[in-house]
This record gives structure tokens, C-alpha cells and sequence, in this order.
């Protein structure tokens, strides 16, 4: 039997580090539908807690195998110390004052504030489950929303391309500051993704680079 050489992808590979299994399941699920460019390989790493960013981002980034490593989380509430402080080890790591700024996606004060957006204008105000369960019942119908795996993975299947299209409108009024209520910069990610123009990818590592 012959050998078979392993298949060489010619795709641009990107590296995200999710904050945990929301943020990993959104992506994972949004990569799954297939609404960003076939340019891009995308591979997702749950770091299962933002105490575990920075170092899961150094791993990935030292490592070389993808031409750009992102990081997706929460700021949480203010005062941000855990959100800041991620920012703060990313900044220090490159040397570079505003790499976090340049490198991290986030949700203020938490993903949902994104996921959300497929469906409502509603603001969500505070990141603890419990407060925003009457709104997540109300969209997808899972019920004491409490972000278990089963429950977000039913949140997930009330997610599709029409609504993707709602969701982009949405977050793209939304505020860019991450220290002001309802904002986010989930749309740069969204447009690189969706843009078969990777030049985005060497702007951003130029720009982190000391």
C-alpha cells in the first residue's frame, strides 16, 4: 500500500482562545455554519476560565503554527480587575503598550451580550446568569438558563444564518469602549473572518510586534 502524504492546507490558520465553553460553542457553532471566508482555518482553545487566557494565548502564540492567535472573553463588571489584568499580561508579553487592543475580542459585560444579538436590541446589563435567564427563555426557549453544556448547546440550534445576518447589524452600533456598558468589538472580528483580504492578519502582527 502506498503512503499517502498528509494533506498541506494552503489556508490562513487562526487561533482563538475562548474564555470558556460559551464563548467556545458560539465560534465553534458560527465556524460550523459556515457564514466566514473558506480562506481561513479556524482552531478554537477553551482556556476554561480567564485565570487561564495569558498563558494559553503565550503557548499558542510561542508555538508558530498559526499565522495569528486572538483571544475572545468577557470584561465582566467594573471594576474589569480579572478583564484588565489579562490585558495587562498581553500587553507585557509583546512589549507593546495596546496588543491587548489589538488581539482581543470581548463582550461587556459577557457574551451573551453577542449571542443576544441574534434575536434583541435588549441590553444585557449584568454578566450573572440568573439575571439574564427571562431573556435567553424568551428567544430560544431553554429554560433557568445557568450556562450548563446541555443548555448552551440548546441556545446554540436557535442560531442560524438569518439570524447571523440580524446579529451583524446589531453589534455593529454597538459601542467599541470596553469600559462602557453594552459594548462590544465582536463586528472587527466578524468583518476579518467574512473578508477573503487577509491583510488584516499581518497589520495586526506588525503592530504587537516590539
Amino acid at each position: 500500500m502506498a503512503n499517502r502524504l498528509p494533506d498541506i492546507s494552503d489556508k490562513h490558520k487562526i487561533c482563538i482562545i475562548c474564555e470558556g465553553n460559551e464563548e467556545y460553542k458560539y465560534l465553534e457553532h458560527l465556524n460550523n455554519l459556515q457564514v466566514w471566508n473558506d480562506v481561513y482555518e479556524i482552531a478554537l482553545v477553551n482556556a476554561a476560565g480567564n485565570g487561564n487566557i495569558p498563558a494559553r494565548y503565550q503557548d499558542k502564540y510561542q508555538n508558530g503554527s498559526y499565522e495569528i492567535v486572538l483571544i475572545f472573553c468577557d470584561t465582566e463588571k467594573k471594576p474589569y480587575e480579572q478583564y484588565e489584568d489579562i490585558k495587562r499580561k498581553i500587553n507585557d508579553f509583546h512589549g507593546v503598550d495596546n496588543a491587548a487592543e489589538e488581539v482581543i475580542i470581548f463582550g461587556n459585560p459577557c457574551t451573551m451580550q453577542i449571542i443576544s444579538k441574534h434575536w434583541t436590541d435588549e441590553f444585557i446589563k449584568r454578566p450573572a446568569k440568573a439575571v439574564n435567564a427571562p431573556l435567553i427563555e424568551k428567544y430560544t426557549g431553554v429554560k433557568g438558563y445557568k450556562g450548563r453544556a446541555d443548555q448552551i448547546d440548546q441556545v446554540m440550534k436557535s442560531i442560524d444564518t438569518d439570524n447571523y445576518t440580524y446579529m451583524k447589524e446589531r453589534i455593529g452600533k454597538l459601542p467599541t469602549d470596553d469600559h462602557v456598558d453594552g459594548s462590544s468589538n465582536f463586528s472587527k472580528l466578524v468583518q476579518c473572518l467574512e473578508s477573503d483580504d487577509v491583510k488584516w492578519i499581518d497589520r495586526i502582527n506588525d503592530s504587537i510586534e516590539a
